[in-house]
């Protein structure tokens, strides 16, 4: 059986219900650009120290031996999320935010940095890298549609008289 509630706890329950949420809303998640800042140099610091691991095979006079090799870690706006846990679409929302401008730009430099020194050293993959950085070469074609590869091919011998008519 339930316990009969007292004159006072009935008087509590019975004010506003708006008043009994600890706040208007979800806290944000840093209380200013230092805070944010702070926070990315630990994902920084993290990604340093925590190298990715990949395990080689090795084979010397018929000995075969298993060694670890430390591999750098490139870091994202999705790695950084995922560490402070926050969902990617909150990062975007502080990155429109004048007050965080700042520092997410810093941040997304120091990431852009590290990705394109590393992929220039050769210690992450140059193509994946120049994808997610938007430096892929890019070709495009273009022609007539009749006889694209015969204008094409008049351009680069450099025959001005274009195509031959049968």
């Amino acid at each position: 059986m339930a316990k009969k509630l007292t004159k006072k706890q009935r008087e509590a329950k019975r004010t506003n219900f708006w008043d009994q949420a600890p706040s208007a809303g979800r806290p944000t998640m840093f209380s200013d650009p230092d805070h944010m800042w702070a926070c990315a140099v630990e994902y920084f610091q993290w990604v340093e120290e925590n190298p990715l691991l990949e395990e080689r095979l090795f084979h010397y006079q018929g000995n075969v031996s298993r060694e670890s090799i430390s591999k750098m870690r490139a870091m994202t706006v999705s790695g950084l999320c995922i560490f402070v846990g926050m969902s990617e679409g909150t990062w975007h929302n502080y990155s429109k935010d004048d007050t965080f401008l700042g520092v997410t730009s810093r941040i997304a430099s120091v990431m852009r940095n590290q990705k394109f020194t590393g992929a220039a050293a050769d210690m992450l993959n140059a193509n994946i890298i120049a994808g997610d950085l938007g430096l892929a070469d890019k070709k495009e074609l273009s022609g007539d549609i009749e006889n694209p590869l015969t204008l094409i091919i008049s351009e680069i011998s450099g025959n001005t008289l274009g195509p031959a008519n049968d």
